[in-house]
């Protein structure tokens, strides 16, 4: 993925170490976790909405704030020009449709912060909370998403940020609001049919929606890297996460959906580029 070819985005924030962010025009970063999440009851890429309405805050709120972030200018970079990518995308397809996009901050801290939905520990992992309308990244879990799951490539690391920035698209959309109504008239969040599961394939569609709007007008994919992103749906599935803890699948705890049904509303995206199919929400997810 040749993503030098993208700007920077001015909606990067890097904890400070302090409590509080500070901005880069460029972008900066910090570090990341993942394969705790199994073990934290199959929450990777949990919205936090769900998670506030189980325990009133996020899993892992033993925060540990005030940690400086030591930032790699290379992944620096590359956040900011992936954010950058997503502003441009979604920007124009909300202008197509008459509306305005409101671009999100994407906050990088190390080992915990504090949010608006309550506090979050690396083990979390990468997540969106619709209170603050902020995209949280440890990018150390980029790390653990080649070492622990076998996902490497720069595009790979691109959708996950694709697919919080589409948790984004949804709190814009009013999906968050509609979950919630459902939820509170009783319909499940959780299992293979539960809302929860909907609302996160419906982000993999988004990502892969951003990913055929900016490979048209960059053209910066190169041989390889939508097989990376794919390889990466694949193996952060709720029946791969579940078999590799536990060696067992549960499907009444789904909360993302499986490998299959990853790849499949990712593909459903980025085939058509169109937000119109990517209603996870009718007939089966």
């Amino acid at each position: 993925m040749d993503w030098r070819k993208g700007g920077s985005s001015s909606n990067v924030e890097v904890d400070s170490g302090g409590g509080g962010p500070r901005f880069g025009g460029g972008g900066r970063m910090g570090l990341g976790g993942l394969i705790v999440l199994a073990l934290l009851g199959w929450i990777f890429f949990k919205n936090p909405l769900a998670l506030l309405d189980q325990s009133g805050g996020l899993p892992g709120a033993q925060t540990q704030t005030g940690q400086p972030v030591q930032v790699d200018p290379e992944q620096q970079a590359f956040v900011s020009a992936i954010l950058h990518s997503t502003e441009q995308s979604w920007g124009a397809i909300f202008q197509a449709h008459g509306a305005t996009y409101v671009e999100p901050k994407l906050h990088l801290f190390s080992g915990g912060v504090n949010t608006a939905c309550g506090g979050a520990s690396t083990a979390v992992g990468p997540f969106y909370c619709p209170g603050d309308q902020k995209v949280y990244l440890d990018l150390a879990f980029f790390q653990q998403l080649q070492d622990e799951l076998h996902s490497s490539g720069d595009f790979a690391r691109a959708y996950v940020i694709a697919h919080e920035v589409g948790h984004h698209v949804q709190k814009l959309t009013g999906v968050f609001d509609k979950v919630r109504q459902l939820q509170q008239r009783g319909e499940p969040m959780d299992g293979a049919d539960g809302l929860s599961v909907r609302q996160e394939l419906q982000a993999d569609c988004y990502a892969g929606v951003w990913a055929n709007h900016s490979q048209q007008e960059l053209n910066w994919l190169q041989p390889g890297d939508i097989e990376s992103a794919l390889n990466a749906a694949s193996h952060i599935g709720d029946d791969a996460l579940q078999q590799q803890a536990q060696g067992r699948v549960r499907p009444d705890t789904f909360t993302h959906g499986t490998s299959a049904q990853r790849v499949k509303w990712f593909k459903a995206g980025f085939g058509s580029g169109d937000v119109a199919q990517c209603n996870t929400f009718a007939g089966e997810p």
